[in-house]
């Protein structure tokens, strides 16, 4: 905490900054413009690598994430092979460490092959935490078997909270919007179900759990209770998630992610746990497919959008320049707060910023093997010139 604290202050010290700026960007003379942030951590993301590289790889998705400002994220385990033993979770270690540019920590599975069948080594596994994201944990003794397990390790269960039972074929959320055009839908239930169990068995087991991407309401709601009651509960959202809802839907598979884009009401009270910190941080769910896999409309376009390069801009824009929140608030959002929960290393990492500066979302600028996004073409504010960690420079613009 300290360490973020001394990158801040440099903002207030112009001679500081403006020696960190010569001595990094010797070219640029208007220092009095930018502005130094702390690397950013993202719990949330897929780089696809190893199993699928045609969507992305750890190579590509930590150069997008440097551009975003990110110096540390987490990767989810839907892989091939799935890292749900010591050998598996070494396969993707070893393209880490390889091919990295920022500091990359995977998850491991909580199940076998994230089939729900059998527990994964949890206890063997050297992994930031566990999770089987893309599917929920179906059964209810799995799960409790699951956070005893972490429980003993001391390590975290980020739960992809999905009812199976109650998707009926579902790909966007049930509102108006289906409704209207002939769509199936995702009932709000389906995650909020899910939610309401494991928090009866984190009172149980007492296991550090972790909620991701939350999209509705009632998810908000008993979150919110869990922490009064003193459960040892954090959880995430998406910017696209706060930013929009399903009256913003276009047939166009860039708009399709799991959970779906939810109604108004649930996009408010979003924002609401952001702004009385039921919501602990933002994370991207950054997930990159082919073009062709993003192509074929709502009904049959693949689950997932990209986010690691806007997620800042994103929330700048639409939430501390209108000043919903203050920046401060962001930086514990996006950097802080992840980093508190997982266990991942403050360290002097920072980024430069010119957040008067504005520009256009548009897919050929992404550094991302991945190009569908719900903010295609959106002006956005804040570009980021250069990210630092360990006194290496991981990008620059």
């Amino acid at each position: 905490m300290r360490k973020i604290k001394d990158i801040l202050s440099i903002n207030a010290d112009s001679d500081r900054k403006a020696s960190l700026i010569r001595r990094f960007m010797p070219d640029f003379s208007h220092f009095a413009d930018i502005t130094v942030l702390p690397g950013f951590c993202d719990v949330h993301v897929h780089f696809r690598e190893p199993g699928f590289s045609y969507k992305e790889t750890i190579s590509t998705g930590s150069r997008a994430a440097a551009r975003g400002g990110f110096t540390a994220v987490c990767t989810m385990p839907n892989l091939d092979p799935v890292p749900d033993s010591v050998p598996t979770l070494q396969i993707q270690k070893d393209i880490i460490d390889r091919d990295a540019v920022i500091n990359v920590y995977p998850l491991g599975a909580i199940t076998k092959g994230e089939k729900g069948e059998a527990l994964a080594e949890i206890e063997k596994m050297d992994a930031i935490a566990f999770s089987d994201d893309g599917r929920g944990v179906q059964s209810e003794s799995m799960m409790r078997s699951a956070m005893e397990k972490a429980k003993a390790c001391g390590k975290v269960i980020a739960a992809h909270c999905e009812d199976n039972s109650l998707l009926y074929g579902g790909y966007i959320h049930d509102g108006e919007y289906a409704a209207a055009n002939g769509h199936r839908g995702i009932c709000s239930e389906s995650e909020y179900g899910p939610i309401q169990r494991d928090i009866r068995l984190i009172r149980e087991t007492g296991c550090k759990y972790h909620v991701c991407h939350i999209s509705t309401k009632e998810s908000v709601e008993m979150i919110r209770e869990a922490k009064k009651e003193g459960a040892d509960i954090t959880c995430e959202t998406a910017p696209h998630y706060l930013i929009l809802d399903d009256s913003r839907l276009q047939e166009d598979g860039r708009f399709k992610m799991n959970p779906p884009l939810r109604s108004p009401a649930d996009r408010e009270a979003l924002i609401e746990g952001i702004l009385d910190g039921t919501i602990d941080m933002i994370a991207t769910d950054h997930a990159p497919h082919a073009a062709e896999e993003k192509e074929k409309g709502l009904a049959e376009s693949a689950f997932g959008v990209v986010g690691i390069e806007t997620s800042f801009p994103a929330m700048y824009t639409h939430f501390v320049k209108p000043g919903l929140i203050t920046l401060e608030k962001l930086i514990e959002l996006m950097c802080i707060n992840p980093r508190k929960r997982f266990g991942i290393p403050f360290g002097e990492d920072f980024s430069l910023w010119k957040l008067s500066e504005s520009f256009q979302v548009r897919r050929e600028a992404f550094l991302s093997m991945g190009g569908a996004t719900p903010f295609l073409g959106e002006t956005m504010y804040g570009v980021n010139y250069l990210t630092v960690m360990d006194g290496k420079v991981v990008y620059t613009k």
